[in-house]
């Protein structure tokens, strides 16, 4: 699987972003996609493959980086310049590598979709998170 490079200085929400704040429940990275437990109520990576059902939705992607009970900003819809390089049209999906984001070619057999948003540019990911809840 060959996930997005993200260059996490470059992550900026965009006019239109709708972010929430919180807690890092791990090490996170700005630009991973990542969900909000419920038992904790804090933030961790997602992941399409994971044996933890909740972790396999993605619900936004960090604008921050943050440790373990650090607080974190993440954006759930709308613009945002990911700091990696996108195909304008190209739709990007939650990857099997823990907050990785991945054009549809390379979710795998197994994993579930979850469609983190489609690109308008070369940099802007317009993000409309979808979960189906079927896996490929």
């Amino acid at each position: 699987m060959t996930d997005l490079v993200v260059t996490s200085a470059l992550v900026v929400a965009g006019a239109d972003s709708s972010a929430v704040s919180g807690v890092a429940g791990e090490a996170i990275t700005a630009g991973k996609a990542v969900y909000l437990a419920s038992a904790t109520k804090k933030w961790m990576l997602a992941d399409s493959n994971s044996a933890t059902v909740e972790a396999r939705q993605a619900k936004g992607i960090a604008l921050n980086g943050a440790s373990l009970n650090q607080p974190i900003s993440v954006h759930k819809s709308g613009d945002i310049t990911i700091g990696g390089t996108l195909v304008a049209g190209q739709a990007i999906y939650l990857s099997d590598t823990a907050g990785g984001l991945c054009p549809l070619a390379d979710v795998g057999a197994g994993e579930y979709l979850c469609l983190i948003g489609l690109a308008k540019s070369t940099t802007v990911l317009a993000v409309d998170i979808q979960f189906p809840g079927v896996a490929l």
